[in-house]
């Protein structure tokens, strides 16, 4: 809808544009105003002039004129009549071009203050171009904490703008500390469960394997041991998680080609279990970035394929990688499975989020995968799109750069 009207509402000027309109009109104003202004102070400057000369003094008399005019001789009321129009026509001529040269002269100089203005105007908003460069640097990143550290970094005078730019520097400097806390609080929380984890792993499994121990106390043991799993399983999956927002520091060149075969190979029991079928069209994809973590990506693409899938042995998952145009490298996944509506494409990249009536204390995953899948990808400058297939499951395709 916001889209469909914004096709139909006209282009809105800028704000330069705008800044040099106003400009441009109030420099036009004034300058009619001070023309109307010198028009009226001239015309009665002049016409007290021109009636001072016929009006005499009082207690004196008039003096009698002689003029010569095409050879006719006037005096008297005659020649001061002849006077008068002589002047009324010079007044008249001195106010045209009084005016013409005025309105003229306002054309000219109007249009150049519009240059100027619009020169000006540019000059002005320049440090605002920065903050906006900026912002759409930030909101262009491929995640919002990855391009916090821009910074605008103005120099000037501490007028307004910059006031404005510096307010804006602190505020991502904060979100920048923000963010970089959050992913080490992720990750050392993290470290810090998997030993008490491991600890419990242990006890169960000591207290499963005793001779005394009942058929309840190994039963309640695999219980505990599904549950410590699945937490276990939870907390790989935020250090993953956590070291995949980080940036790429060292890449070394990646064919996904290897990486779907090494993939493929290594579900193949977890499929069979599933009695789900995948297909390998595996062709070169050169890329670079960590293969482990690339391995990662391509690990979840696949296992939630075969996960999310028919359970009457008709199943199956397709694994495609290829180069496209535009320099870029594809890893496709597809499968077969229930009916994913399109509004819910999108919440399957948040993280904890579960399709379907799975819960959270049954279920099999952490609600990680493709939100792993997704920050791999945003890490090595590429992106992750999904749609539903027609007859059930997804299509998930994963994009990087080529190398």
């Amino acid at each position: 809808m916001t889209s469909w009207r914004s096709r139909l509402l006209p282009p809105q000027p800028t704000l330069r544009l705008r800044l040099t309109l106003v400009y441009g009109a109030v420099f036009i104003l004034a300058g009619l105003t001070l023309l109307t202004v010198t028009y009226l102070l001239f015309d009665q400057q002049l016409t007290q002039s021109f009636e001072s000369r016929f009006t005499p003094e009082p207690g004196k008399k008039k003096n009698v004129m002689f003029v010569q005019a095409n050879g006719v001789r006037l005096e008297g009321e005659a020649a001061v009549e002849w006077l008068r129009q002589q002047e009324l026509e010079l007044h008249d001529a001195a106010v045209t071009s009084l005016l013409t040269q005025g309105a003229i002269a306002l054309v000219v100089v109007g249009g150049a203050a519009i240059g100027l203005g619009w020169v000006v105007a540019g000059r002005v908003l320049a440090p605002l171009h920065r903050v906006t460069d900026t912002a759409r640097k930030i909101a262009a990143a491929p995640m919002a904490e990855r391009g916090l550290h821009e910074r605008i970094a103005l120099s000037g005078p501490k007028d307004e703008v910059k006031q404005l730019a510096d307010t804006f520097d602190t505020m991502v400097e904060r979100l920048d500390h923000s963010f970089d806390g959050q992913r080490k609080f992720v990750a050392n929380a993290s470290h810090e469960l998997r030993t008490p984890l491991t600890l419990n792993r242990a006890l169960v499994e000591l207290a499963m394997h005793r001779r005394t121990a009942s058929p309840d106390v190994k039963q309640l043991g695999e219980s505990l041991l599904e549950i410590n799993a699945r937490h276990e399983r939870l907390i790989s999956g935020l250090l993953l998680l956590a070291r995949s927002e980080q940036e790429i520091a060292d890449r070394s060149p990646v064919d996904l080609a290897d990486v779907v075969t090494h993939v493929v190979g290594h579900t193949a029991a977890d499929a069979a279990a599933a009695k789900v079928t995948v297909y390998e069209v595996a062709a070169q994809a050169p890329t670079t970035g960590d293969a482990l973590l690339l391995e990662r990506l391509v690990h979840n693409l696949v296992e939630n394929g075969i996960k999310y899938n028919l359970d009457d042995g008709t199943g199956w998952v397709r694994v495609v990688s290829r180069t496209v145009a535009e320099g870029k490298v594809e890893v496709e996944v597809s499968n077969t499975g229930p009916s994913v509506p399109p509004y819910d494409v999108p919440l399957l990249f948040k993280p904890f989020h579960r399709h379907g009536t799975e819960r959270v204390v049954t279920a099999q995953s952490a609600g990680l995968g493709l939100s792993i899948v997704r920050s791999v990808a945003a890490a090595h400058g590429g992106d992750v799109r999904a749609r539903p297939r027609e007859d059930g499951g997804l299509i998930v395709t994963a994009s990087l750069p080529r190398r």
